[in-house]
């Protein structure tokens, strides 16, 4: 079985407004949110095998605090620039790329490709939020084998949603 978490950003900061867009970093709210998060993927006893994260610099300082939580070496992110704002087929090109030796992969990205993603794995959904995450359980030993047919969601969080 392989499992894939998207990791939507953290809230990003529009404080300097002639910043590239992909150049721009955390708000205060997401690196305030994002431990938290990851204090709920550790509850969850995720136990991530590889980060893959899109080359913006919000994305990337995302796949870092949660490295850092799950004590994942930061020089083994594999950062890839053509997942920066990609759609549903480029991120699943780059998840059937992977060595099967991964079982869980969070994906560290950006909407609206994650929201399609998660739509064309058959799971409805309105809007992933800042430092939101979403699980896929897929029934293969096979990232090039991944597909809507033998995927099945597993969970959905994000900072305001209610935890018992």
């Amino acid at each position: 079985m392989k499992k894939i978490i998207l990791v939507r950003h953290g809230k990003s900061a529009w404080d300097r407004p002639f910043l590239a867009d992909h150049d721009r970093p955390l708000a205060e709210r997401g690196l305030r949110d994002l431990p938290l998060m990851a204090d709920r993927l550790v509850a969850r006893m995720v136990k991530p095998s590889l980060f893959l994260s899109s080359s913006a610099t919000r994305a990337v300082q995302t796949a870092e605090i949660l490295a850092n939580h799950f004590q994942y070496p930061l020089e083994e992110i594999q950062i890839e620039k053509n997942l920066y704002h990609s759609h549903p087929e480029i991120i699943l090109k780059y998840l059937r790329m992977q060595k099967d030796k991964y079982d869980t992969i969070l994906v560290f990205g950006h909407n609206p490709g994650f929201n399609d993603l998660i739509e064309y794995l058959g799971k409805p959904i309105d809007n992933l939020p800042t430092s939101g995450q979403c699980g896929f359980k897929f029934d293969t030993d096979h990232w090039s084998e991944i597909s809507p047919n033998n995927a099945s969601f597993w969970f959905i969080d994000y900072p305001k949603k209610k935890t018992r």
